[in-house]
């Protein structure tokens, strides 16, 4: 299984500008330097990006763990964060912060909270950023 994004940018760093699509479509916007380290919001950027495909990553990656398990969550909802932060060789994703609040009845806080650790470690997208930190804050809702 393959699946790919396309984007394209013209011009220059600063005022130049990009866009981009995913293969089938459903992702497509523009992108520019103010939209990745400025205050435009027209358009996005790539650390929103990852941040995204995390968070749905991860909530897959827990609902079918917990499904295995025996216990079907009602919904789970992450946000992921991604820190990004400028040294001295230039910006860096320091570390990537999933906040998910989860409606899982029938199952005891600390089997949930070692089902979504072990979901934050091994979900494709977790895998992938493994060279930086990913801290998970897990609210368990109507449970």
């Amino acid at each position: 299984m393959q699946r790919t994004g396309t984007a394209r940018w013209e011009g220059d760093i600063k005022g130049g500008k990009g866009t981009l699509k995913s293969e089938r479509g459903a992702v497509s916007g523009t992108y520019s330097f103010g939209s990745r380290f400025g205050a435009d919001t027209s358009g996005t950027n790539p650390e929103e990006l990852i941040a995204t495909a995390h968070a749905a990553c991860f909530s897959m990656a827990l609902s079918a763990a917990l499904s295995k398990d025996g216990t079907v969550p009602r919904s789970i909802e992450t946000t992921a964060t991604v820190n990004v932060e400028q040294g001295s060789s230039g910006f860096a994703i320091t570390r990537i912060d999933l906040d998910c609040r989860a409606d899982v009845p029938g199952i005891a806080a600390d089997a949930l909270n070692r089902i979504a650790e072990d979901a934050k470690n091994n979900c494709p997208v977790s895998k992938a950023l493994s060279a930086v930190p990913i801290t998970l804050n897990l609210t368990r809702i109507n449970g």
